[in-house]
């Protein structure tokens, strides 16, 4: 057996794989008796078959298979044992001459290779980052939204601007009375707070349980046929039939009243004893925004230092021609006639996988299973802090951040591991052009470009 390799240019090349008969002969031998001992043939007993029979009816598939075998493994070690970073699946080459009945054959494989990158992350790279500055406004605003998530609801005789009021909705006739056979829900709940309609909320504030009044449902929804059909327990297509005005007698108005200030509540929200005054607590409020703004402020790093990147790396050649190949042997929908569209949308990420990859080998980043872990922690800390649950011991933190990894989410909160301590490791290498800016200002950052 030999095999070589001949370099046509920069990005492609040809594996040539010559056989001679020693090379495929054993394997072709023990598969023939293989087929002989296992499988019976008319007349025969199993085992009994003669030699000359399987040969003659068995032998050019086995060889066939064999050939293919002992070529195959030829070609991958080749390209192990030799580092060809090779792109794709190897081509072959078709050949008009071959013929199985040979002992000699050879065969052509062409290869895609992978462009020699030189990665330019180094502190000669300048890369902007956005620190966006937390406003007192945005504390004020933060520490509602806290007060609010952590209150309590609460049971009142008045209903507020901000009630849920629960009461019974009876569908009135043009003249004001009861209507025979008409909608009557003992049980309904509505949020006048919500309401399209500015004059229908003004109905409901300020009434007191016990008290009855016409409101109008459609012009509270402003015609939303979901809403209705869920406030007067209808179906959707019955809604139309039911535009004039009900009567609402108030049972009760339940009211959240945002958490008051103090040791309670502090613990609740940052653990015990970890904030002890309201000084404390406004400076916690903010830091845990300025932790949000961070997370922002990465991921603008994440768009622009792959931005620079790729701007200093310049345009990659790749062996396009053998990439088109592997994407239609790799998916049935892609033809000749649409593959140039489809690969020119794949080639830009095919193009930062090899540089990233690049990257990663040149800052010595490697996934750990401990990143993992961290990740899954954090996005189970973040899923039980959504739910109003920011406190949740760190055993059941531990338990549900290997439920994640264990799960359907397992392989992207890989590539999100490492997607993350790969751009930590680009932030630290290159020079960073920090500018402080407003939350409008760095929105307008993902505006799209004027033309």
């Amino acid at each position: 057996m030999n095999v070589t390799f001949e370099k046509i240019d920069d990005v492609n090349g040809i594996v040539t794989v010559e056989l001679a008969a020693a090379d495929y002969a054993e394997g072709v031998k023990k598969a023939l008796k293989n087929i002989a001992k296992n499988r019976p043939e008319p007349g025969f007993r199993p085992g009994k078959t003669p030699t000359a029979l399987i040969q003659k009816k068995y032998g050019e598939a086995v060889k066939y298979d064999e050939v293919n075998k002992a070529t195959s493994e030829a070609l991958y070690n080749y390209i192990k044992e030799n580092n060809l970073r090779v792109l794709g699946n190897p081509v072959p080459e078709a050949d008009e001459k071959f013929d199985i009945k040979n002992d000699d054959f050879t065969f052509k494989f062409r290869v895609g290779l992978a462009p020699e990158i030189t990665s330019p992350v180094s502190k000669d790279l300048t890369v902007p980052y956005y620190n966006i500055e937390a406003t007192d406004e945005m504390v004020t605003t933060q520490d509602q939204n806290l007060r609010r998530r952590f209150g309590k609801q609460e049971s009142g005789d008045t209903v507020e601007s901000n009630a849920v009021v629960k009461g019974i909705i009876t569908e009135l006739n043009e003249d004001g009375t009861v209507k025979e056979g008409g909608i009557v829900v003992e049980n309904g709940i509505v949020g006048p707070e919500h309401f399209k309609s500015e004059d229908q909320k003004a109905i409901f504030v300020g009434k007191k349980v016990g008290d009855k009044f016409t409101f109008n449902p459609w012009a509270a929804a402003d015609g939303n046929v979901v809403e209705l059909a869920s406030m007067l327990h209808i179906e959707k297509d019955d809604v139309e039939n039911h535009k004039g005005d009900f009567q609402f007698e108030v049972t009760d108005s339940i009211v959240l009243r945002p958490a008051e200030l103090g040791q309670e509540y502090y613990d609740q929200l940052f653990g015990k004893d970890n904030v002890k005054d309201e000084e404390e607590y406004k400076k916690s409020v903010k830091e845990m925004i300025e932790a949000q703004l961070s997370n922002d402020s990465d991921y603008r790093f994440t768009i622009d230092a792959k931005d620079a990147i790729l701007k200093a790396v310049g345009e990659l050649t790749l062996p396009d021609a053998v990439l088109k190949d592997y994407l239609k042997q790799a998916n049935e929908s892609l033809n000749d006639e649409n593959i140039d569209e489809e690969y020119a949308k794949a080639r830009p990420q095919l193009v930062w996988q090899l540089v990233s990859d690049k990257i990663a080998e040149a800052l010595e980043v490697k996934l750990e299973q401990e990143d993992v872990v961290e990740l899954a922690k954090a996005i189970a800390r973040n899923q039980f802090a959504q739910y109003g649950m920011p406190n949740v011991p760190e055993d059941i933190i531990e338990k549900y951040a290997q439920e994640i990894i264990n799960g359907k989410q397992g392989d992207q909160v890989r590539q999100q591991a490492f997607e993350s301590k790969l751009y930590g490791a680009i932030k630290d290498a290159v020079t960073l052009d920090e500018k402080n800016v407003s939350v409008e200002e760095f929105n307008k950052l993902f505006a799209p470009a004027e033309a």
